[in-house]
């Protein structure tokens, strides 16, 4: 294991979590629609069900996972060195690190995530730049408080200096709002002045009917998801400076040079934001 990188603590007698193989993941449909090969037949099938109803299921998750690029981009070239990735999901490259490494080779980079898939994989493929460091926790995102103690955190970012706080596609399994916007006050009051909130979350604005029979596909197999307005998405944002453009549908966030239009928006199911906590 390299220098760089710590891992969840495990005590003696730990025994790894049991992945369930028997019944759609989130995270392991998410990796399938993707093109990845760390998943099962129910989340295949489950992916599929939910693409004939949606096609555009494919590209929204796509445009989420740009989004997440330019967005971490967009923070190293401010100079954010330290990123606190919740719900990180099957590893994928390029990941959160990467981005920020390229810019910054020393950024410092800590991954939390409950599913045991995600652990599964976590060393093999989060690995990073001689210069800066990685870590990952095994814990539920609900105990904010917990996660920001863990010494696998505070042996890899001061917390006296700005955080880059990324909470993209999660949200959606939260599904009473105001534990939703409490949730990510309670990590953005344990962080520093200057640091930023990066988030997406599900939407059917742009097209109800499709989007909302594939968020009615995920309850029916065990995944409950609660689609929000943009007027709903916004309140994640109070107190924040929010970077322009705002709240927009992820493909419309900062879209590179040369891209605008090559997406439709009732193709994107996917709201998300940047914003500063001053």
């Amino acid at each position: 294991m390299p220098d760089d990188t710590t891992w969840t603590n495990r005590p003696l007698g730990y025994e790894p979590p049991q992945i369930d193989t028997s019944v759609p993941h989130s995270a392991r449909v998410y990796d399938y629609i993707l093109g990845g090969k760390d998943n099962y037949p129910p989340d295949r099938a489950a992916a599929e069900q939910m693409l004939a109803s949606w096609p555009g299921l494919q590209i929204s998750m796509r445009e989420n996972r740009k989004f997440m690029h330019r967005a971490v981009r967009y923070l190293a070239e401010q100079g954010i060195d330290q990123f606190l990735d919740i719900g990180t999901g099957i590893p994928t490259s390029p990941n959160l690190h990467e981005i920020a490494q390229g810019i910054i080779p020393d950024a410092r980079v800590v991954y939390v995530d409950n599913d045991p898939i995600v652990l599964a994989h976590a060393g093999a493929r989060l690995t990073g730049t001689p210069a800066g460091r990685i870590a990952y926790i095994h814990a539920d995102m609900h105990d904010p408080e917990a996660i920001l103690r863990a010494p696998e955190l505070t042996d890899t970012l001061d917390l006296d200096r700005p955080v880059a706080l990324s909470i993209i596609a999660v949200l959606q399994f939260v599904l009473d709002d105001q534990k939703a916007y409490d949730l990510v006050k309670q990590y953005l009051q344990l962080l520093a002045p200057g640091s930023f909130l990066a988030m997406s979350t599900v939407t059917i604005d742009s097209s109800p009917k499709p989007i909302g029979s594939v968020v009615a596909e995920y309850t029916k197999r065990g995944m409950p998801a609660r689609n929000r307005t943009r007027a709903e998405v916004q309140p994640f944002f109070d107190g924040l400076q929010l970077v322009e453009p705002g709240v927009t549908l992820v493909h419309q966030w900062q879209p590179l040079p040369g891209t605008e239009g090559d997406v439709k928006d009732s193709d994107v199911a996917m709201y998300g934001g940047v914003a500063l906590k001053a």
